[in-house]
């Protein structure tokens, strides 16, 4: 992300969102596989009930609810592969930038890695692939967030110099993303193994906590790259707030109140799917922040941390 001085060509970038959106849908559909508990619809993969995976009636599956979002799982993840296999081509056939190929490259790998990680959690029927794919699906799409983030930042200008930002919420932005990934490991656990709940909620105060701090020191900043990837970071926590009540609500129920459970209800069904996509997009946002952060620590922006690393910044700045 830091790489971009130079500008990137208006394919790659008008690509990179295109890739972004199509990986939406296979993350999409498989925390509703996963809430549905639907993962196992197929015991064969890379077929599905014996039949290539593109020319099984999939349609005729509308009353067998599984079977239908598991093959649409399958199918959306072919597709991301397709478009990724478009993006690794028009990098090297339309962008002269190393680190844009590269990058390209990494997401048409990532995405290989998820279909046979996909594939062995059928085949081995194991519930621990099964958490791992999720995960790793979330840092799938973090990886093609900030490749869009990455493309499309402005070349050259003058750089913007900050005076307020404390190193301390400096320090705690580079480490946000650890702290949210953590978060979302331990979402995964309680969806897919059932445990970790008490921990999971630990977690979200944590992420709350840490999230707000730097939110709090990041808007009052000099530098408009950081105030905007602050306000991302803002509702994509404001979002998963209300979502992760929402599961709550659905999945436990509030007995004080008279809310009761249904299970497999379609209320609970969807807010607990867009949960796991909530998590997904704060991942992604607090990862954007950090690379601006360190962007702007690399080139000397902040007044705070000048003298360590103002040394570096000449050497640094054409990476930037």
């Amino acid at each position: 992300m830091s790489h971009n001085e130079t500008t990137v060509s208006r394919a790659i970038r008008r690509y990179s969102v295109l890739t972004c959106l199509v990986a939406l849908l296979p993350i999409g559909i498989g925390s509703v596989v996963t809430t549905l508990k639907a993962g196992m619809a197929f015991a064969d993969w890379p077929t599905s009930d014996g039949q290539n995976m593109l020319l099984y009636p999939w349609l005729n599956d509308l009353r067998n609810t599984d079977k239908f979002v598991e093959h649409g799982h399958r199918l959306a993840g072919m597709l991301i592969g397709f478009v990724s296999i478009g993006l690794v081509v028009v990098a090297f056939t339309k962008e002269r930038l190393r680190w844009v190929r590269l990058y390209a490259t990494a997401i048409l790998i990532a995405v290989i890695g998820q279909g046979l990680l996909g594939g062995m959690r059928v085949r081995m029927n194991a519930q621990v692939l099964a958490m791992i794919h999720s995960i790793t699906g979330g840092l799938f799409f973090t990886l093609c967030f900030n490749f869009v983030v990455a493309t499309h930042r402005p070349s050259g200008g003058n750089l913007q110099r900050d005076q307020r930002t404390p190193v301390w919420a400096l320090g705690l932005a580079i480490l946000l993303p650890v702290i949210v990934l953590g978060q979302y490991v331990l979402g995964g656990l309680f969806r897919h193994l059932g445990t970790m709940l008490h921990e999971h909620l630990m977690g979200a105060v944590a992420v709350f906590l840490a999230a707000c701090a730097v939110i709090i020191a990041v808007r009052r900043s000099q530098i408009s790259a950081l105030r905007r990837r602050s306000l991302w970071l803002a509702s994509a926590l404001f979002v998963q707030i209300a979502l992760g009540l929402g599961s709550w609500v659905t999945k436990m129920g509030l007995p004080s109140t008279g809310r009761v459970v249904v299970a497999n209800s379609p209320a609970q069904n969807v807010i607990c799917s867009l949960h796991t996509v909530g998590g997904m997009f704060l991942l992604a946002t607090a990862t954007a922040l950090t690379f601006e952060t360190i962007v702007c620590l690399r080139r000397g922006q902040f007044e705070s941390t000048r003298d360590v690393f103002a040394p570096t910044m000449g050497s640094q700045e054409g990476m930037a």
